[in-house]
């Protein structure tokens, strides 16, 4: 991901609520639900879990797109 991608990324997240859901995360990041799901249960990006339903805080999503642009440098 690069730096201008991840500046467009930041400015969509101001219109995301605080707490999403798989599929919103999946659909922010242009990737499957399959391969959101993947992420979360591997550790990639932190989530809550209440219950059985998966909710990803805005804030854990910011961390992830800041490391995926720091690991291209």
């Amino acid at each position: 991901m690069n730096e201008d991608n991840l500046i467009d990324k930041r400015k969509l997240l101001k219109h995301l609520p605080d707490v999403i859901d798989v599929q919103q995360m999946s659909d922010f990041l242009g990737v499957s639900s399959k391969t959101g799901y993947k992420l979360l249960k591997e550790g990639v990006i932190d989530h809550l879990k209440i219950g059985r339903i998966l909710k990803v805080p805005k804030v854990h999503l910011i961390t992830y797109l800041s490391s995926c642009c720091q690991g291209e440098k």
